[in-house]
């Protein structure tokens, strides 16, 4: 099967989305929290301002809305490449994180040649199991 869209998300949170973070603000928070030795802080700026002059910032991103980005693999070659050293730089400081390839991503608000910006669903529901909770019985 053929995907249209692709994204690379961890398994924290954003704050404004409650989605999976982004590859970008993953890397963000490894820089800030001070992980990384200062080669790959470089190589991690040098690939963030390549993106930054390469892709157009969506209005809905600048503006912190719940939005989620995913890439469009039509024509992501160049993007992928860039990406791979960000996902050499998770997996060296053992960040976990899922590449999620889809064909329904939700309602698309922006759209350019590389990359759709999708609301987030504000009705996702979370379900969490009671402490006390046990599987069902087979005496029915």
């Amino acid at each position: 099967m053929n995907y249209k869209y692709c994204r690379i998300q961890g398994k924290e949170l954003a704050a404004n989305t409650r989605t999976g973070k982004g590859v970008f603000s993953m890397l963000n928070q490894m820089v800030t929290n001070g992980v990384m030795e200062q080669e790959d802080v470089d190589l991690f700026h040098e690939i963030d301002s390549w993106f930054a002059e390469e892709l157009p910032w969506p209005p809905q991103c600048r503006r912190q809305e719940k939005v989620i980005c995913y890439f469009k693999t039509e024509n992501s070659e160049m993007m992928m490449k860039m990406i791979r050293p960000l996902l050499w730089l998770l997996e060296r400081y053992d960040h976990p994180y899922y590449v999620v390839y889809t064909n329904t991503p939700g309602e698309i608000v922006y759209e350019d040649q590389y990359q759709v910006v999708v609301k987030v669903d504000e009705n996702i529901v979370v379900e969490d199991l009671q402490a006390n909770w046990s599987p069902p019985s087979d005496d029915y």
